[in-house]
């Protein structure tokens, strides 16, 4: 499932394009990559841009995904996301759901300007990400 990562073009969230089969392994891989980059960036919000991708998976490889492996993974637990899917697709309802009672700040968007002023209204308001050890 390729994906591309990029920042905003102002600067307040990364943008996160996925097109493809969303998997487990490959939402993984793209989430620690994302939020790298805003780790080097000083960026704590998310637009994960899924409106050429669906959810494939499982209710159980969900539940995995969003209570076991995104503690394993590293992620900014604090940060933001915008997951913003396109208007017919509910394939990822589920996992946003899962997400969010494991205590992560996800919301659902079908609507590209909904999301992009959520993500600008979070940016202005979360705190820094603590310094990293070098």
């Amino acid at each position: 499932m390729p994906f591309t990562i990029t920042p905003s073009e102002n600067g307040k969230y990364i943008v996160l394009k996925v097109t493809g089969d969303m998997t487990r392994e490959g939402a993984n891989r793209q989430a620690i990559a994302a939020h790298a980059l805003g780790a080097d960036l000083g960026i704590r919000c998310y637009m994960t841009d899924v409106t050429e991708s669906r959810n494939v998976e499982s209710a159980l490889t969900n539940y995995m995904q969003s209570h076991s492996d995104v503690r394993e993974t590293g992620i900014d637990r604090g940060a933001c996301v915008a997951v913003l899917a396109a208007p017919d697709d509910r394939t990822h309802d589920f996992y946003v759901t899962l997400a969010r009672t494991a205590g992560m700040n996800l919301t659902l968007f079908h609507d590209r300007d909904e999301a992009i002023a959520h993500l600008e209204a979070a940016a202005d308001r979360l705190p820094p990400l603590p310094e990293r050890d070098s």
